[in-house]
């Protein structure tokens, strides 16, 4: 099973588990960006030891390779001396080590056809985990918006809100009565105002004809004669 199964199998099986609970989109998204993470971790842990292992096959071949030149030699100098039978042993050692430097060859391809093969999965998975974490910013961003403007919604339509505009409604019409009233005690008040400056006009101009009355009866001949005879 490749490394981007498993992983795709635990992410999956952990989304299906939070969705039968109703989990919000927000802690799917950082449970995928978690197991991204620690999936590239483990990657990055299988490399090294991959890594490690590509170093021991060289320094092992590096030092089978300085074998097999020394066993060479040493089939040489046999053969100098007339020695078939060293010769014919340094030749077999000599083929024994080339044999495993053969092996450890094989297993070197392996290992880094494996190497590549991480090397390209972690290339993969960085650019999916940096995807995966701008689109953690936008949803945890979408998502405070969302629950704000639900807040603000369940206010707005919430019965107690509708029922408190009312209040107020009911409050100004109160206060608009009261205005009405005052209002119209004040348009009495300055009508009667009106008509008591008037009735003090009238008042004057009576007495300013009363005056002009006595006036003109003083100076009549009958009150004239009325005086003599009362004295």
């Amino acid at each position: 099973m490749s490394v981007f199964s498993r992983l795709s199998d635990i992410i999956n099986a952990n989304i299906n588990t939070m969705l039968e609970k109703a989990e919000d989109p927000e802690k799917i998204i950082r449970l995928m960006v978690q197991e991204m993470e620690d999936t590239l971790v483990e990657i990055r842990s299988s490399a090294a030891k991959c890594i490690a292992e590509k170093k021991d096959r060289y320094r092992q071949i590096r030092y089978l390779e300085e074998d097999f030149a020394d066993w060479a030699k040493k089939a040489e100098l046999a053969v100098s001396k007339d020695r078939e039978d060293l010769a014919r042993a340094a030749l077999h050692e000599k083929a024994e080590i080339s044999r495993r430097i053969e092996v450890l060859k094989a297993d070197l391809e392996v290992v880094e056809d494996q190497l590549q093969k991480f090397d390209q999965d972690i290339t993969l998975l960085q650019n999916k985990l940096t995807d995966a974490k701008n689109r953690q910013r936008s949803i945890a961003l979408r998502q405070q918006t969302a629950k704000t403007q639900l807040r603000t919604r369940k206010h707005v339509y919430n019965d107690q809100l509708d029922d408190l505009m009312y209040r107020f409604e009911t409050a100004e019409q109160r206060i608009e009565r009261v205005e009405s009233e005052a209002e119209a005690m004040s348009m009495g008040r300055s009508s009667s105002l009106a008509e008591q400056i008037d009735e003090l006009q009238n008042d004057d101009d009576i007495r300013d004809e009363l005056d002009a009355l006595k006036a003109r009866m003083n100076k009549s001949p009958a009150a004239k004669k009325k005086g003599k005879d009362n004295a």
